[in-house]
């Protein structure tokens, strides 16, 4: 139990963390004038502590046994900015509870048992609220009338059916995972003009119509629901898509085509078989394109040539063929693992001069010495590569294509044959060094990045 602080008149903050505190006597901070935060995690209080000093600012009680809020409990607190109550006991909100946070900024109330929160809530100057991980059914449309400068909202982990309504205009990012949302009204949330990031994932939406009103949307996460198609007409203005994790079957241009500064799209974990040539061409910044663990059996064509990472992990991938990958001259990693690829295609790897991470194990490798001419291509390009094993021949099977000196060894006649017969069709220069330089151009420059 704490109860005396005489002699600490002047202290500014107090943390107690993981004590065993059960219980706080009736005035133990009142005298603690000057006292701004108090954090008392991970204890075993059941009720917030009495008589709190009128200057605290920061009050953190996460982690505690709390099951009620009551309007004494931060009377005469004015000035207190952030409460956090996360991970107690409460099972309810209301007005009364909080009417004496005039100044609050920040409450968060993760993981309690809340299930009925009542409006409206006075608190004009709030900006975070956070009530994930409850037991919400419904929002009445009343709660938000007072929070006119509410910027950050998370409703995520809850049994929500529907996004609250009346939602304040001055909502930047609103948190809805984990819901059992079925439709989103986007009617009703047109008013939201500030709003830039929205999350959805996890729900039950089978699709997505009417984003476009949100027309400073950013960020759209819509992974894990039971979309079978992509969300029609996106605002213009967005940056990131989410789509992961869904029943996609097709990708094709129109869904893309005023979608110019798209720089981030994940698209994996669905079940496209079909993605048209030059879909995402107008997605003139897009640098980041998640398409592993589809049903994809080639490398789709006339992707942006601004894309920085490709991921087609866990498709039918059978050929990397150098029309596919030619004008991708930004691309620093490339994930082709656990494909249905037996060869690599030379002219490919070297049109890709800023390919610094390649994956290609999970493959059934022809081990054969073109794939080693293209080891050493790789290498000279200082390309950090995984290769995975040979599939054939049955005397390679198993062995590491990328690392074995035994098929080194099996295949450096072949090379320096192949080296012999080109430097034939050369008249040799005074200057060419009498080793071999397996599988590089004489422009090694391709391979160097700015």
């Amino acid at each position: 139990m704490l109860s005396n602080f005489t002699g600490l008149l002047a202290l500014e903050d107090f943390i107690l963390l993981a004590s065993g505190t059960e219980s706080i006597e009736n005035d133990t901070f009142k005298t603690l004038s000057t006292l701004k935060t108090l954090e008392l995690w991970k204890n075993r209080l059941r009720r917030v502590p009495s008589a709190l000093p009128a200057n605290l600012e920061v009050l953190k009680l996460n982690d505690n046994s709390i099951c009620a809020l009551h309007g004494s409990d931060f009377e005469g607190l004015q000035k207190l900015k952030v409460l956090e109550l996360k991970n107690n006991l409460i099972s309810s909100l209301s007005p009364s509870m909080l009417s004496s946070l005039i100044s609050l900024r920040s409450l968060m109330v993760d993981s309690n048992n809340i299930e009925s929160v009542d409006g409206p809530l006075s608190l004009p100057h709030l900006k975070y609220m956070s009530m994930e991980n409850n037991k919400l059914h419904l929002i009445p449309g009343n709660v938000f009338t007072s929070l006119q400068n509410l910027q950050f909202l998370s409703f995520s982990g809850n049994f929500l059916t529907k996004i609250p309504i009346n939602l304040p205009k001055s909502l930047l990012s609103l948190k809805m995972e984990r819901n059992q949302l079925k439709v989103v009204r986007f009617r009703d949330m047109r008013h939201l003009e500030n709003l830039s990031h929205l999350y959805l994932s996890q729900n039950f939406l089978s699709s997505i119509d009417g984003a476009q009103l949100l027309t400073n949307l950013t960020t759209l996460e819509v992974s894990q629901n039971r979309l079978q198609m992509l969300p029609p007409r996106l605002p213009s203005r967005l940056q990131k898509l989410d789509c992961s994790s869904n029943f996609i079957q097709r990708v094709t241009a129109p869904e893309f085509q005023d979608l110019r500064y798209l720089k981030h799209l994940f698209l994996d974990n669905n079940v496209v078989s079909l993605f048209e040539a030059g879909a995402l061409q107008r997605c003139s910044q897009l640098s980041n394109l998640a398409l592993e663990q589809n049903l994809l059996l080639s490398i789709p064509l006339r992707l942006p040539k601004t894309l920085a990472r490709l991921d087609l992990k866990g498709n039918a991938i059978q050929d990397m063929a150098e029309r596919e990958l030619r004008d991708l001259k930004q691309l620093q990693v490339l994930n082709l693992r656990n494909n249905k690829l037996s060869a690599l295609d030379l002219k490919a790897l070297e049109g890709l001069p800023r390919l610094r991470h390649l994956y290609l194990d999970g493959n059934p490798w022809n081990c054969t010495c073109s794939l080693l001419r293209a080891r050493e291509v790789l290498k000279a390009k200082g390309t950090d590569v995984k290769g995975g094993q040979c599939a054939a021949p049955a005397e390679r099977l198993g062995e590491s294509w990328m690392s074995s000196k035994k098929i080194l060894r099996q295949c450096e006649h072949h090379l320096q044959q192949n080296e012999n017969s080109k430097d034939t069709k050369k008249k040799p220069k005074p200057e060419d060094s009498s080793g071999i330089r397996l599988g590089t151009d004489d422009d090694d420059d391709d391979y160097e990045i700015d």
